[in-house]
């Protein structure tokens, strides 16, 4: 696990084993995991969705606590996959960074809760599988505008962004704080400890 430029996430590059069959890879081990983010990954939900070439999804997130930390994979095709520190007071609070996910690297990507979470696929038929720390509630999702230019993602230019409407309606990251609606870094904090037992 290689921990990002944001405090919450980790990238997961595993060893790919191909020959004539086809190949062989642990997109996810359980000591790994622990050992970077110190604490277990409780699964509640596990999701999956197919997105056509320039589906934007997110940025989305859920309040904390509980949150949701989502561990993130595509096992078909390929997306930009970003993560955004959405929690007020953070350090790097307004800081994106992006991770290309495919099914040739099969690199997974984990964001802790508190942490925002979107991905544009880069090809049709994108198919992302993602472990999930909490399910879906949706009195406490959120979501931010993924095309804030306060936020200056640099999604790709060559593909025309597809939102959901309720994607294409989400506030901007200082209207989303201006609210209230974004998580508090020392509440997040003090979530992570919690998890991790301390």
């Amino acid at each position: 696990m290689r921990q990002l430029s944001i405090a919450g996430a980790w990238a997961h590059e595993p060893r790919v084993f191909r020959d004539t069959r086809g190949s062989f890879h642990e997109w996810f081990r359980a000591p790994d995991f622990s050992g970077a983010a110190a604490h277990p990954l409780s699964l509640a939900q596990a999701n999956c969705s197919v997105s056509r070439r320039g589906t934007l999804r997110g940025v989305h997130f859920a309040d904390v606590p509980p949150g949701q930390g989502k561990y993130v994979s595509c096992v078909r095709g390929a997306v930009l996959d970003v993560v955004v520190d959405v929690r007020v007071g953070s350090p790097t609070y307004g800081r994106w960074e992006a991770v290309r996910l495919d099914d040739a690297d099969h690199r997974c990507l984990y964001l802790a809760e508190g942490l925002g979470h979107a991905f544009m696929a880069l090809t049709d038929d994108a198919t992302v599988v993602y472990l999930c720390s909490e399910g879906y509630a949706p009195e406490r999702e959120r979501g931010i505008d993924p095309l804030d230019p306060r936020l200056g993602i640099a999604w790709p230019a060559d593909v025309e962004p597809l939102l959901s409407e309720k994607d294409a309606a989400a506030p901007a990251l200082s209207e989303a704080e201006r609210r209230g609606l974004l998580p508090d870094y020392d509440a997040c904090v003090a979530h992570y400890r919690r998890l991790g037992g301390a």
